[in-house]
């Protein structure tokens, strides 16, 4: 009977150890806290080469703290240690999803080719900062060289992760001196590094909509691995297909306003996002309507073209198809149509964004094979407002001013500048070197043009040269642009002056032709007898017409039939 009541208080002493064991013992869940309300809620598939977080941790290896533990303030010298934690979601189902870890080192520390961390001796201004009493915020190349056999972390021993598994063997081991804990949906990945890591997963057994990922990130000590920091990223995955549309039109001023040029071509640039290049075996098919009336036009380019010839308001609408390649089954009838709403990824500010709408078009397409490939749909709808815009500019003529003689330093010229849509409300010119890149001035004043969109622009050039003149012309919603090159020689005022010494020359040829013209024909008028007239008038009158041509050219002032040039124009 007493040993049997030892036996039974052993046994009941051994529970009770069991009991305080298991509950001093640690998981992964419990330690990876940032998202355990959200990947303890639900079942998830296995991800490949990721474990259960029901595995144990070792905390006497790595200690965990809880957020506000007064230990973190010590945990790296000369600062805090701060995780950027980025992810490439959206990301299509079946597709893979890169996620990125960066750690920035509190100011003026930087790592080294070695993977130390040092000093940045010229963080302050660019000059030599000369406070550090030490290069090496961390010389873990020393470490590793005065270990020996001591217990410190670069033993065989401690090279382990937190589930206790041997880190893996690289060539650079010795710069791996982080190590880097990823958790989601239930699992963990675990590997070592420099100042940064990058992980990725597959999709196909996540499930579609939003999913948390965390990271845990580490450093070498002397006894144990120290935590430094710690981030998190909600990122998506999505069974449409993920793209936006990057919206461009000449001479349209604002792109991001949706308000768009009558009778000049829209480009409408599809760009389906997709990192892991998932659909480079795809047949892809893009379906368009442009609003407008003029029907469905279904196109296997990415780039698509179209004039809205009415103003108005049109509503363009975009269906993208992906005929994606798979393991052939049984004959399945094609996916029910998307009806949730599909996640845009981080794009520019200028360009639009994709979202889900009936692809009722799209239901009556054919299988290409039979159970051997899936089918993904995107959609996309934006609105468009078509307005009245200048189409185009033109200069149609350069004339020199002629300067006061206390001015003759600079060249003055009037360009006069015709249009063609819309009137303009202002008017910009750019004058660059001969190459059009090296800005050299600029200048923009407001018009008031009333009915005819003709006007001109004066301009000064304080040097001889070549020079390229741009000439833009704008209103609310468009922006035309027309460009000249102009030779300005020799000193201030020579436009002008060279160009009436060519005049003056071409008109003393001219006087000269013109009167030994005439003195010949007096002459023979004179000697010829009457009776030979008749015969001859003919060559005469033709000899009077081949004259009055040559004046009308040579001196064409009085010719002008254009109504326009003979109105006073204003000088902008």
């Amino acid at each position: 009977m007493k040993w049997a009541s030892l036996f039974l208080l052993c046994g009941y002493l051994l529970m009770i150890e069991g009991v305080l064991l298991a509950v001093a013992t640690k998981q992964f869940r419990d330690v990876m806290t940032r998202g355990s309300s959200l990947s303890q809620s639900k079942f998830h598939n296995k991800l490949n080469s990721w474990s259960s977080d029901h595995n144990v941790w070792n905390e006497k290896l790595y200690p965990h703290w809880e957020e506000g533990d007064p230990r973190w303030e010590n945990c790296w010298k000369g600062g805090k240690v701060v995780a950027t934690l980025t992810s490439d979601s959206p990301a299509l189902v079946g597709s893979n999803v890169s996620f990125s870890v960066i750690l920035r080192f509190p100011r003026c520390q930087k790592e080294d080719n070695d993977s130390n961390i040092v000093y940045d001796r010229y963080c302050v201004n660019g000059s030599v900062y000369s406070y550090f009493p030490d290069q090496y915020v961390y010389n873990w190349t020393q470490w590793i060289n005065n270990c020996g056999s001591e217990n410190c972390t670069y033993n065989n021993s401690y090279n382990v992760f937190p589930d206790g598994r041997p880190f893996p063997y690289h060539h650079d081991w010795r710069r791996k001196n982080f190590v880097y804990v990823f958790h989601t949906l239930g699992q963990y990945y675990q590997k070592t590094g420099g100042s940064s890591a990058i992980v990725s997963i597959n999709t196909t057994n996540i499930t579609v909509g939003k999913q948390f990922m965390e990271v845990s990130v580490y450093r070498r000590g002397y006894r144990s691995f120290v935590p430094v920091t710690a981030a998190s990223i909600i990122y998506v995955v999505t069974d449409t297909v993920p793209f936006y549309v990057n919206i461009s039109q000449k001479n349209d001023r604002n792109t991001s306003d949706h308000i768009f040029i009558k009778d000049i071509p829209i480009m409408f640039d599809v760009r389906i996002h997709d990192p892991s290049h998932y659909l480079n075996h795809s047949v892809i098919s893009y379906h368009w309507n442009y609003g407008d009336g003029s029907g469905l036009f279904v196109s296997n380019s990415s780039v698509s073209m179209h004039t809205y010839r009415l103003s108005g308001n049109f509503s363009l609408g975009l269906s993208v198809q992906a005929v994606i390649p798979g393991p052939c089954g049984p004959v399945t009838p094609p996916p029910p149509l998307p009806t949730s709403p599909g996640v845009p990824t981080q794009l520019p500010p200028n360009m639009t964004t994709p979202t889900s709408s009936s692809l009722t078009e799209l239901s009556t397409e054919q299988p290409l094979a039979e159970g051997c490939h899936i089918t993904r749909y995107g959609a996309y709808k934006a609105p468009l407002f078509i307005t009245e815009g200048i189409l185009e500019v033109n200069i149609i003529q350069m004339t020199s001013v002629q300067l006061a003689a206390t001015e003759t330093e600079n060249s003055m010229v009037d360009f006069m500048v015709t249009c063609q849509g819309s009137l303009p409300t202002d008017a910009c010119t750019i004058i660059a070197d001969p190459t059009c890149q090296v800005l050299q001035s600029e200048a923009c004043n407001p018009v008031n043009v009333a009915d005819v969109c003709l006007l001109t622009i004066r301009r000064v050039f304080n040097e001889s040269g070549t020079y390229c003149v741009n000439i833009t012309l704008g209103d609310a919603a468009s922006l035309a642009l027309t460009s000249a090159l102009i030779s300005i020689s020799g000193d201030g005022g020579s436009f002008s002056r060279t160009a009436e010494g060519v005049l003056i020359a071409c008109g003393f040829l001219v006087v000269c032709a013109a009167a030994l013209a005439y003195f010949l024909y007096k002459r023979y008028k004179e000697y010829k007898p009457v009776e030979q007239k008749r015969e001859h008038e003919t060559t005469s009158e033709g000899l009077s017409v081949y004259f009055n041509n040559v004046k009308a050219v040579l001196f064409p002032a009085n010719n002008e039939r254009d109504p326009l040039l003979k109105s006073k124009l204003g000088i902008v």
